[in-house]
């Protein structure tokens, strides 16, 4: 098992990243839609957009991390059927970056449109840099809103083509996204 990524195999670092995103937007878009919905009276209307935006700054982070390690490490080779196949993953991957950057830049938006920084869970606060435009929260809402259900067609389609790769082409994409591979012996 190792750190870091192979030309054949992604090592525990960018397997660690992968998962953890995976999980935090698991959260933030069933919270975000759910605490859309939500009346001025329920307890949970200023709680939930207040986690929401905390776990969106901590997902941030999260995702500068990791293109800082995609960027530091060798990627995988890829395992697609055809050129046209790895085309495609090549550009399905830049979207399942591009979207989640987007989000979190348009969350931030709608966050601080009325001057207030972004508290995340009392650790630290973002402040607001860019805000007082006309409309701010309420386009900046629309695009966050349009990007979400964007990033989450992408993921979809991104599972679909790991299934795929695993069930019906029976190679390794899957299986070296969920286990390090091994070190070639010295």
């Amino acid at each position: 098992m190792h750190w870091t990524n192979t030309a054949e195999h992604y090592g525990l670092a960018q397997i660690g990243l992968h998962w953890l995103s995976a999980a935090m937007i698991a959260v933030l878009i069933p919270l975000g839609l759910w605490m859309t919905g939500l009346d001025y009276y329920d307890p949970w209307y200023k709680r939930g957009p207040d986690i929401h935006r905390a776990l969106g700054v901590l997902f941030g982070v999260l995702l500068g991390i990791r293109l800082l390690v995609r960027r530091l490490q060798p990627r995988p080779r890829p395992l697609a059927a055809n050129d046209r196949q790895a085309a495609v993953a090549r550009w399905l991957h830049r979207l399942l970056y591009v979207l989640p950057a987007l989000l979190v830049v348009s969350g931030y938006l709608v966050s601080t449109a009325d001057g207030r920084a972004v508290d995340v869970f009392g650790w630290f606060n973002v402040p607001a840099s860019l805000h007082g435009i006309e409309h701010q929260a309420d386009i900046a809402g629309d695009v966050h809103f349009a990007l979400a259900m964007t990033l989450l067609a992408g993921i979809v389609l991104h599972v679909a083509a790991a299934l795929h790769h695993h069930f019906f082409l029976g190679d390794a994409t899957l299986r070296r996204m969920l286990r390090p591979g091994q070190r070639a012996p010295d």
